[in-house]
């Protein structure tokens, strides 16, 4: 897409108001870019905005909007979220996400990006969506790539906190019979989330994170009633809900979250009358707009190279017997 800037000055030039529309360390102005796909810089009240056309016209009204409003409010995050519902600016997100740069994650051990189109357009899709799925199979990176836009969030205070969801199926929602306090419980099934935990921010922060609750194990069937703000919120293992469970699950998100579902609908375990809650989001929020759907193939397989040619040779066999492998 054809790329323009904008200069435009906001009046009257009064410091605080800058401040307060630009946010601590420009948290404002970043959640602007990244929902919008342009770059916003400034010197004092003077501002360019950059990126696709329609965009920089649309951010650029919103940073007027904002402005105006400094002169009665203090901003945050959740009045600059309204203030982007308000804008109808979610109609132009995958035209944002179709010309935006990469999106490039600094961790502990070095820096993360998407290995490919589909995992650039995915980590992209996080950056611009309140709400997530990255839908494919094993080893494409999906839940990898999740919990490393947490981190960057959470060090970026962009969010308070890191939630991880995951349904237990293989001992139903009656977990009192496992041994321990109930992270301990669930521990096993969040093994993945915790390894990519442990590598990006190392074995003791992770511990100190989760002794303060910064980082929280929840397991899908105590989300009920709760009211998510300020989080980035993972589930994992998402083929594993049921209907009623993966509704319950997106209406628990709040002002100011993220939330990424990730799974693949080739490895359900529910009982085979039980339909699968990843599978019926698919179909039933695929229009939804402010919403993005990921779809993973075994060509984004990064793992053992073996591991993608057994991914083939599954897929090729549900084609022939025309049903899903598992």
């Amino acid at each position: 897409m054809p790329h323009t800037h904008l200069d435009f000055t906001l009046e009257p030039d009064q410091t605080e108001r800058l401040a307060n529309l630009s946010g601590p360390f420009n948290e404002h102005l970043r959640q602007i870019e990244l929902r919008l796909g342009v770059t916003v810089d400034n010197r004092g009240n003077i501002f360019r905005v950059s990126g696709e056309e329609s965009h920089v016209a649309a951010a650029a009204r919103l940073l007027r909007q904002l402005y105006a409003a400094t002169e009665d409010e203090v901003l945050d995050a959740h009045r600059i979220n309204l203030f982007l519902q308000e804008s109808n600016v979610a109609a132009l997100d995958e035209a944002a996400a179709a010309g935006a740069q990469d999106v490039v994650i600094r961790v502990k051990r070095g820096t993360i990006k998407g290995r490919g189109p589909n995992q650039a357009r995915y980590l992209h899709a996080i950056a611009t969506h309140d709400i997530n799925f990255g839908i494919g199979p094993a080893g494409t990176g999906k839940t990898y790539l999740a919990v490393a836009s947490a981190v960057d969030a959470l060090e970026d205070n962009r969010v308070q906190r890191i939630i991880l969801v995951r349904p237990a199926v293989e001992a139903g929602e009656k977990l009192g019979f496992l041994p321990g306090d109930l992270t301990q419980k669930v521990d096993p099934y969040l093994r993945p989330l915790y390894d990519a935990l442990y590598e990006m921010l190392g074995f003791e922060k992770v511990a100190k994170l989760i002794e303060r609750n910064v980082i929280e194990i929840a397991p899908l069937a105590y989300m009920r009633g709760r009211t998510l703000n300020d989080s980035f919120v993972i589930l994992d293992e998402a083929q594993n809900t049921t209907v009623e469970q993966m509704k319950m699950f997106l209406t628990r998100i709040g002002f100011g979250s993220v939330a990424v579902v990730t799974g693949d609908v080739t490895q359900i375990d529910l009982p085979k009358q039980v339909r699968s809650g990843l599978r019926d989001a698919i179909e039933v929020l695929r229009e939804v707009s402010g919403i993005s759907f990921s779809f993973f193939t075994a060509n984004d397989v990064v793992r053992h190279p073996l591991v993608q040619k057994i991914v083939r040779a599954y897929e090729k066999h549900a084609d022939k017997s025309g049903s899903p492998s598992a």
